[in-house]
């Protein structure tokens, strides 16, 4: 007779705990989904950081060679920024013509945050990722 009395008490003190579940879970589950949505967005944004640091690299490897372009060295920056899917940005190379005298190149790539996230364009207005790389040309004009 004791075993079923307990039981009974266990009954109810459990049937008087499905509020409290739901409670529970209203109260964690905006924190829990915050905290999922702000690790892919970061994530997200350290991808195209990382991105655009091969991208301003890779540009300037093209354009320290000599016959080499700026535009050529632009569209591979480009190509590189357009397989993470990257927004707005803008390469600049400098100097911007190259020719036989020049010495370094440098390769700026800059990411408009605003245009590349969820969450962050409510809080970084007007800011951008900045690459930038500068190489020793290899010409021969010296």
């Amino acid at each position: 007779m004791q075993t079923t009395s307990s039981n009974r008490n266990k009954r109810s003190l459990a049937n008087n705990r499905t509020g409290a579940t739901a409670v529970e879970f209203a109260l964690v589950a905006p924190i829990f989904f915050l905290l999922l949505l702000s690790s892919f967005e970061f994530s997200r944004l350290n991808v195209i950081r990382h991105t655009a640091d091969n991208a301003a690299y890779e540009a300037a490897r093209i354009a320290m060679v000599p016959g080499a372009t700026a535009a050529e060295a632009t569209t591979e920056a480009t190509r590189i920024m357009g397989i993470v899917g990257a927004r707005g940005t803008t390469i600049t190379i400098n100097p911007a013509t190259l020719g036989p005298n020049t010495s370094q190149i440098t390769v700026t790539v800059d990411v408009p945050l605003d245009q590349n996230g969820w969450i962050v364009p409510r809080f970084a207005r007007a800011q951008t990722m900045r690459a930038v790389s500068t190489l020793k040309a290899e010409r021969t004009g010296q």
